[in-house]
């Protein structure tokens, strides 16, 4: 069991009064409503950095805080209550493993200081088609040695739209490899996309595009599988936030002359809601405990987490609309929102189907 130190709720408690009062869901609707071309508000994004969530897992030695993954997963969490737009996960926890468990000290000492400062704002670039499946990969890494040209093509690059530097999944001569990318290198081309769920993403071309090579395939599969737990971690306060809201007014509306929480239907379909969100929690929080202490089974446990939240998420946004009639169909309401972003964080780095597979594969089944 993983025990939160009063530095974790000290950064957990903090974290849910920053999202509730700069970031509630409002803030999302203002970057969808604006058009907002980074996908989120550079001012908040500032602040978060200001906060030191940046640099949760960057060593101190880089300017870092060095509170490790279970720190940034409770963020994440809270941050995923208000579906607040950011690129925290892919810069963060995607981009700071990537550095910290490859890279050359070069590379490090190049970009993890302005992780940790957020002034630089990373992307993984892994899929190439509606599905993810990075064992497919056919974009190529040309060149010997640390230094590589790309070729190829990503879609749906999450946080691509904004990022300074792209983390490409290439196909080497050797296998997978990791390869950092300056997003205005030549040979980089981005299309900006207009997603359902109003967050920032791109399809990007590289032709011939310069990278410097993190890792080999060892650390692909760490990076996807730290994106895959802290992604469950936001799934998982997305969950929980539409959990309360649906408990609320389980608890304020009347039918008939009674509270609709008092049928015992609603009783039942609230109280599996309830299981799942607990069985969840403690899926990712076995994920990261595994990816914090560097264990053998991260792989096994991140796709356990991914696939339990990606089922619990589904369930718990599709209650929230149904349950709450009518007005959870129209725009007024929140549930559409996180209905949205529901299915894309579903399919994200692999959904409930990919991960039960891999899982099965894992454990020899």
């Amino acid at each position: 069991m993983f025990t939160l130190t009063d530095e974790h709720r000290m950064l957990q408690d903090s974290a849910r009064d920053f999202v509730r009062d700069k970031l509630p869901t409002a803030a999302l609707r203002n970057v969808r409503d604006t058009k907002n071309a980074d996908g989120f508000d550079r001012a908040h994004w500032a602040e978060m950095a200001a906060m030191g969530w940046t640099g949760i897992i960057v060593p101190e030695a880089h300017g870092g805080a060095e509170l490790g993954y279970r720190g940034l997963g409770l963020v994440l969490e809270e941050t995923g209550r208000t579906l607040a737009p950011s690129p925290l996960l892919s810069t963060a926890m995607i981009g700071a493993t990537a550095l910290v468990h490859g890279a050359s000290e070069t590379a490090r000492a190049k970009w993890l200081a302005k992780i940790a400062d957020g002034s630089l704002i990373v992307a993984l670039a892994v899929d190439e088609g509606p599905h993810h499946a990075p064992k497919k990969t056919k974009t190529a890494a040309s060149g010997a040695g640390e230094t590589v040209t790309i070729k190829g093509a990503k879609s749906y690059v999450a946080d691509g739209q904004a990022a300074d530097l792209l983390l490409v999944v290439a196909r080497g001569k050797d296998g997978l490899q990791l390869v950092a990318v300056e997003a205005v290198a030549s040979g980089v081309t981005r299309k900006a996309l207009k997603t359902v769920d109003s967050r920032g993403a791109a399809d990007i071309v590289f032709d011939g595009a310069p990278g410097v090579v993190l890792g080999d395939e060892k650390l692909v599969e760490r990076v996807l599988d730290a994106a895959r737990i802290g992604l469950a971690a936001e799934m998982l306060g997305t969950s929980t936030q539409a959990f309360e809201v649906i408990a609320e007014y389980l608890k304020t509306r009347t039918q008939f002359g009674q509270l609709i929480g008092s049928f015992q239907a609603m009783q039942h379909r609230a109280g599996k809601m309830l299981v799942d969100l607990e069985l969840t929690r403690s899926c990712i929080g076995a994920a990261m405990s595994a990816l914090e202490n560097d264990r053998a089974d991260v792989a096994e446990l991140a796709s356990l987490a991914k696939a339990r939240a990606s089922e619990t998420i589904h369930l718990v946004s599709n209650e929230m609309v149904q349950m709450h009639g009518g007005i959870g169909m129209t725009d007024a309401h929140d549930s559409g929102l996180y209905m949205k972003r529901a299915r894309v964080t579903e399919a994200l780095y692999g959904g409930a189907s990919f991960h039960r597979d891999r899982y099965a594969g894992i454990k020899g089944f």
